[in-house]
This record gives structure tokens, C-alpha cells and sequence, in this order.
């Protein structure tokens, strides 16, 4: 049995009419750049996640950038974060010419609520917690803290679409927060594509403004902006899988608890924890081993995908040598990035194929 990590065809495939008619329509009539069906996903985004404005952009790196510069993040500001994300979580910070301080991960792999104050200086002007894997760090106690110390609060979204804290979506608790669309995603495009979601309306015109050369009309340029506009054929593709979200995000719970199930007790296997009160939408199943790499090379010897999310803490990555991070200031993202192991997750998978990966996990572990 082959299983890939994710299987992108058989998503299209459930929905292929739909997808080739939307995709037929913008080439029809040629609607490549600012076509209707950007404002129609944004605003069937919006409605949907319960929010007042969605601003589509290029794609959810600069959705990031955006929301940053539009804040009035700049050179010798500070922005709290989290070590274990994708590079853009960290990078954007660096673009504005403020310095990303990292913070150590909690047992849910999501920014350590205890240790973020103590890391608070008169220089720190945001705190940016990502939602990683699917799963919501704890987000209630984060805004208190922003809120506490007069902080924007950026929640990036990228791999959590409409999960939930405690019956409320992430991404409405703080001033704004940025989603990534990019293939693999829960909400995923055919190809790169971003939005930011925020009740602000003032703010929203800025980012709206920014990612369009600095205009809301042709020609008429208020600021210096950029070009990240989310093109037509991405807008009308995202409106049709739209609907099919909450059934897609309830069969990757569902996969996950059977996971969680025929995983138990084989080998010193760490499943996902899932945090209380939280609903977890799952974008990755990320357990853990000490084994890892041994194991990573014999499912893929075994015709099984696997990935590491992610194989270096944001501080160790080279590009934030400067910082002079070690070890030490992060333990258990340290510990956590030399043991995380990402299974296939997504909705088409079949108890057949999970039991197919359990049981090669199990013979791996037989020759221990």
C-alpha cells in the first residue's frame, strides 16, 4: 500500500465539477486580477468565520507583513513570538527591522503563556501566538497579557481554520489575524494565497490600501505600498471548497482519534495532546519518538509520507545566529524538534490506510 502525506487529488476529485467550473468561468472571461470572485470570497469568508472584514493577499507570509506594517511595527521594536513555527512567523518580524523574541513552547507545542511576560521590555510593541498544527495555544490567557501591557496581539492562523478556544474561533480574539491558504492546507488554494481577518475597519482599509500599491481606487495611491493581491482563479477555487471546510476539519478529528486509538502503546509513541475546552481542526498529526529519523526512514522505505514540522527551532535557524539563542532558552522546543514526527492527515484517509501505518509503526518498533 502506498499512502502519500497529502493527497491533493483525491480532494479534487470529490469536488472536481465544481472546481472546473470556477475555474472555467474567470478564464472565460479572462478575470485574472481583481475579479469578482475576490470580493465574493472575502466576503463569504468573512461571514463564515463571523468577522467584519477579510482582506485577500498574495499569500499568508505577507498576510503577516501586512498586518505588521500597518500596526506601525518598525526598526528597534520588538515582537514576541513563539520558537517552533514555520520561518514566517519570524521573518516578517525581521522585514519590518523589528526583532522577534522567542519563547518556549508549552506541552501542546504552542507558545508558553509563562513565560512570555518576563520577556516584555519597553521596546515590545506585539506578541504574535500561532495556533500551530490545527490546535489553539492558550489564547484567553495570551490576550490578557497583551492586553495587560497595552500589546497588539497577531494571531497567525496559517494551520488552524476555524479551529475554536473554548467555543470561539481563533483568529477573533485578538486585534487581527492572518491565514495561509497554500495547497496543503485545511482551506488550501492551487497555489499560494493569504487573507487577514479583522473587526477594524480603519485598519482593515490600511492593510486592504498597503497590499495594493497603497490604493483602494486605480491611480490613486495614498501610501508606499506593495503588490499582494490574491489572484482570481485562487478566489474561485477557495469559494468553492469554502462550504466543505467543517466536513473536512470533523473527518480529520475523526482520523485523528483513531489514530490516537491504534497508536496507543506502541513503542515510547507520543500522541498529539489536545488541549481542553479547544477544538482541534488537525492540519498536522505530529507525534513523537526518540526514534524519529529510524522511524521516518522506514515508513518512507514502506511507502508511507511523512514530515517533520519543524526540524529546527526558529532561534537555532542560522538566519537568527545573531541573536545568540541556545538550547538552553528553549528546552523543550530543543527536546520537541529532534523527536516530532508528522503522520498523513487529511479527510480521504481510511481506517485501512491508518492500520496499514500503525502497523508498520509497530513493526519498526519489533526490532527494537
Amino acid at each position: 500500500m502506498k499512502i502519500p502525506f497529502v493527497d491533493l487529488k483525491s480532494q479534487y476529485n470529490s469536488i472536481k465539477k465544481e472546481i472546473d467550473s470556477a475555474i472555467q468561468s474567470v478564464i472565460e472571461r479572462t478575470a485574472f486580477i481583481k475579479g469578482e470572485e475576490i470580493e465574493q470570497f472575502e466576503k463569504a469568508y468573512a461571514e463564515k468565520y463571523g468577522v467584519k472584514n477579510c482582506i485577500a493577499v498574495a499569500n499568508g507570509t505577507d498576510a503577516i507583513y501586512i498586518a505588521l506594517k500597518m500596526l506601525g511595527i518598525k526598526e528597534g521594536d520588538e515582537v514576541i513570538t513563539v520558537a517552533n513555527s514555520w520561518i514566517s512567523t519570524a521573518e516578517t518580524i525581521s522585514q519590518t527591522g523589528a526583532t522577534p523574541v522567542f519563547i518556549d513552547i508549552d506541552k501542546y507545542s504552542t507558545i508558553d503563556i509563562s513565560k512570555i511576560e518576563e520577556k516584555i521590555t519597553k521596546n515590545t510593541k506585539a506578541i504574535i501566538p500561532v495556533h500551530i498544527y490545527g490546535q489553539s495555544a492558550d489564547i484567553k490567557a495570551i490576550k490578557k497579557i497583551s492586553d495587560k501591557h497595552n500589546l497588539f496581539l497577531i494571531e497567525d492562523c496559517a494551520q488552524s481554520h476555524f479551529a475554536e478556544f473554548e467555543g470561539q474561533r481563533v483568529g477573533t480574539f485578538g486585534d487581527l489575524a492572518t491565514f495561509s491558504f497554500y495547497p496543503g492546507k485545511n482551506l488550501g488554494a492551487y497555489g499560494d494565497a493569504g487573507a487577514i481577518v479583522t473587526n477594524n475597519d480603519e485598519l482593515a482599509n490600511k492593510m486592504r490600501m498597503y497590499a495594493n500599491h497603497g490604493a483602494l481606487k486605480k491611480h490613486q495611491h495614498k501610501i508606499v505600498g506593495i503588490n499582494s493581491r490574491m489572484d482570481t482563479l485562487q478566489a474561485a477555487i477557495l469559494k468553492v471548497k469554502l462550504p466543505h471546510i467543517d466536513s473536512w476539519n470533523a473527518k480529520r478529528a475523526g482520523n485523528a482519534e483513531y489514530y490516537d486509538k491504534i497508536l496507543a502503546n506502541i513503542g515510547d509513541i507520543i500522541v498529539p495532546p489536545k488541549r481542553e475546552n479547544a477544538k482541534h481542526v488537525y492540519h498536522v498529526y505530529s507525534i513523537r519518538t526518540k526514534f524519529r529519523d529510524e522511524l521516518m526512514n522506514y515508513l518512507e522505505n514502506n511507502n508511507i509520507g511523512v514530515a517533520i514540522h519543524y526540524p529546527v527551532a526558529l532561534p537555532l535557524m542560522e538566519a537568527y545566529s545573531h541573536l545568540n539563542y541556545k538550547n538552553s532558552d528553549i528546552p523543550i522546543a530543543s527536546e520537541y524538534q529532534d523527536q516530532i514526527l508528522s503522520l498523513p492527515m487529511y479527510p480521504e484517509l481510511t481506517k485501512e490506510m491508518m492500520d496499514y501505518v500503525a502497523e508498520t509503526i509497530k513493526q519498526f518498533f519489533n526490532t527494537k
